[in-house]
């Protein structure tokens, strides 16, 4: 299991988005049990497309499975680059 993710981690890294959500869709779907490190890496995967909510879900989704999961601290990060970016839109 550890090396489909180490390869779905790749594919994200190389740019291969879409291929990325496809494998971990089908992980998730055929995973004996939850898997928050997958949702993890397809928050990660929804970020590098621009998709901004659906990165938030999934990094969610992890953290609801996973407190520990590192996709807290990404959701956090991605919190405050949005909320940065709306006071921004006010200032103008």
């Amino acid at each position: 299991m550890n090396e489909r993710l180490n390869h779905i981690r790749q594919l994200i890294n190389e740019g291969n988005v879409d291929t990325a959500i496809s494998c971990l869709n089908d992980l998730i779907l055929t995973a004996s049990s939850p898997m928050p490190e997958a949702y993890y890496l397809l928050g990660n995967a929804f970020r590098k497309k621009g998709d901004w909510q659906g990165a938030l879900n999934n990094y969610q989704e992890a953290i609801s499975l996973d407190p520990d999961s590192p996709a807290a601290e990404a959701r956090s990060m991605m919190m405050d680059i949005l909320n940065f970016y709306n006071k921004d839109m006010f200032n103008q």
